[in-house]
């Protein structure tokens, strides 16, 4: 799904069960060619199934699995010796390659204190190229390496540091400031898909649109709020080729707006709406301009009712949300501006 953040159930288990999960996946891609090197291993999560087998049952291909036992008791039934293997002694570009599927939490929290090899594989930029934290990461750090004062900021730039200019996607959080987003334009020029969170696109003028440029591969954008809409989707169908998701928090879409998703983004594919303000008339804009959606969400919106005819506009795209939209009346004269709704909730 686009734009989907990647949360799974290895942020919640411990680094040993963690790592054992992803070996084993990686063990079924190379046990063709690599079978001794995995044997080991294979004996390893053998003896952690019979213990956790509802576990493991959850979180890999059970069919699978029983194809990894089916293959340690082969080479015992054989003669094959499986002498025991340390961790550390695993072979430095295959255990890079299984961290770099980890998320933010595990290599700054955990893999570290595993053991030294462990730490300088967790170094390795190639694991550092999806950066995604919620706001309880920064807190956790903090306590974790006993650091009394860490800014959002400087905890932006040090997790982007890191990628070495090889992150592909990075959602910022809130609090940082236009100093990180220069930053980040500057040392992440490989980003295919980037979130901003409105106190970002709330400044006036806003720096965004004059830094879309640097992000030639940007594929999906996640904004915010709608601020600056017009100049940074401009920006956009100037300097992004592959340019074909949008996703617009707490939009509030006037005719503008629809008529500038419309008119530059042609190619746009995907484009997330979900909990807008956008009326019928702006609605039908965007179903009957933008050509080759594939993937539209406006659901629990407001501003229109979600009746056959809207169903009916929307037949030729593949995937339609509408739940939860409704059409409420409100007079535009005294209507409340919704992103400075979000905005000040956000700043008190």
């Amino acid at each position: 799904m686009f734009f989907k953040p990647r949360t799974s159930a290895v942020n919640f288990l411990s680094i040993e069960y963690t790592i054992l999960i992803l070996f084993t996946t990686l063990a079924l891609r190379f046990l063709e060619f690599q079978v001794m090197i995995f044997l080991p291993l294979l004996t390893v999560v053998q003896s952690f199934y019979q213990k956790q087998k509802l576990l493991f049952y959850h979180h890999i291909n059970f069919l699978h699995f029983q194809t990894l036992i089916s293959v340690v008791e082969h080479f015992r039934s054989v003669g094959i010796e499986m002498e025991e293997r340390k961790w550390e002694d695993l072979e430095f570009d295959c255990l890079v390659s299984v961290l770099g599927r980890l998320g933010m939490e595990s290599l700054l929290l955990d893999v570290p204190f595993v053991c030294k090899s462990w730490y300088k594989a967790s170094l390795n930029p190639s694991c550092w190229k999806r950066l995604e934290w919620d706001f309880t990461l920064l807190d956790k750090f903090k306590e974790k390496y006993k650091i009394h004062k860490c800014s959002v900021d400087a905890f932006t730039k040090f997790v982007a540091g890191r990628s070495n200019g090889n992150c592909t996607g990075l959602i910022l959080p809130n609090g940082c400031t236009e100093e990180v987003l220069n930053y980040i334009a500057d040392e992440c020029p490989a980003l295919i898909y980037l979130s901003l969170p409105s106190r970002t696109l709330s400044c006036e003028p806003s720096i965004v649109p004059s830094l879309i440029g640097k992000w030639e591969h940007l594929e999906h954008l996640g904004l915010g709020s709608c601020r600056n809409l017009f100049n940074i989707l401009i920006q956009i169908s100037l300097a992004c080729n592959k340019f074909s998701g949008l996703r617009i928090s707490f939009a509030n879409i006037q005719e503008e707006e629809a008529s500038a998703i419309v008119a530059l983004l042609p190619d746009l594919k995907y484009l997330v709406l979900r909990g807008a303000w956008i009326n019928f008339k702006n609605l039908v804009i965007i179903l009957q301009g933008c050509k080759n959606l594939v993937h539209l969400d406006v659901s629990n919106c407001l501003g229109f009712d979600p009746d056959e005819k809207v169903l009916e506009l929307a037949s030729h795209i593949k995937t339609f949300k509408c739940e939860g939209s409704m059409l409420e009346d409100y007079d535009d004269d005294y209507a409340i501006d919704h992103d400075d709704l979000v905005y000040d909730y956000i700043s008190s």
